[in-house]
Protein backbone atom coordinates (compact mmCIF):
# COMPACT_ATOMS: atom_id res chain seq x y z
CA UNK A 1 0.00 0.00 0.00
CA UNK A 2 2.90 2.39 0.60
CA UNK A 3 3.95 2.37 -3.06
CA UNK A 4 0.48 3.58 -4.03
CA UNK A 5 0.65 6.48 -1.57
CA UNK A 6 4.25 7.44 -2.45
CA UNK A 7 3.40 10.21 -4.99
CA UNK A 8 1.00 11.83 -2.50
CA UNK A 9 3.54 11.75 0.32
CA UNK A 10 6.31 13.03 -1.96
CA UNK A 11 4.24 16.02 -3.14
CA UNK A 12 3.12 16.83 0.42
CA UNK A 13 6.70 16.83 1.72
CA UNK A 14 7.92 18.95 -1.21
CA UNK A 15 5.19 21.52 -0.55
CA UNK A 16 6.01 21.57 3.16
CA UNK A 17 9.69 22.21 2.38
CA UNK A 18 8.71 25.04 0.00
CA UNK A 19 6.47 26.67 2.61
CA UNK A 20 9.14 26.49 5.30
CA UNK A 21 11.72 28.03 2.94
CA UNK A 22 9.26 30.71 1.75
CA UNK A 23 9.83 34.23 3.09
CA UNK A 24 6.31 34.74 4.38
CA UNK A 25 3.36 32.64 5.42
CA UNK A 26 1.37 29.89 3.75
CA UNK A 27 -0.97 27.02 4.36
CA UNK A 28 -1.60 23.47 3.21
CA UNK A 29 -5.03 21.88 3.15
CA UNK A 30 -5.62 18.17 2.52
CA UNK A 31 -9.05 16.79 1.62
CA UNK A 32 -9.73 13.09 1.19
CA UNK A 33 -12.92 11.92 -0.51
CA UNK A 34 -14.26 8.42 -0.83
CA UNK A 35 -14.74 7.21 -4.40
CA UNK A 36 -16.27 4.04 -5.77
CA UNK A 37 -14.36 0.80 -6.36
CA UNK A 38 -12.06 1.01 -3.34
CA UNK A 39 -10.47 4.33 -4.22
CA UNK A 40 -9.98 7.67 -2.52
CA UNK A 41 -9.32 11.07 -4.03
CA UNK A 42 -6.66 13.08 -2.20
CA UNK A 43 -6.62 16.82 -2.89
CA UNK A 44 -3.69 18.88 -1.63
CA UNK A 45 -4.42 22.61 -1.78
CA UNK A 46 -1.46 24.97 -1.43
CA UNK A 47 -2.23 27.82 -3.79
CA UNK A 48 -2.51 25.20 -6.54
CA UNK A 49 -4.48 22.00 -6.22
CA UNK A 50 -2.83 18.63 -6.67
CA UNK A 51 -5.23 15.70 -7.14
CA UNK A 52 -4.41 12.04 -6.66
CA UNK A 53 -6.56 8.92 -6.82
CA UNK A 54 -5.28 6.10 -4.61
CA UNK A 55 -6.51 2.58 -3.97
CA UNK A 56 -7.27 1.48 -0.41
CA UNK A 57 -8.52 -1.53 1.48
CA UNK A 58 -11.66 -0.86 3.50
CA UNK A 59 -11.10 -1.15 7.23
CA UNK A 60 -12.34 -4.40 8.68
CA UNK A 61 -14.48 -3.93 11.76
CA UNK A 62 -13.73 -6.21 14.70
Amino acid sequence: MQAINAPVKKRLLELLDELIAHDGFGSIKVDIRLLKRGQKEVIIDCGKQYRFVVDFDAAIEK
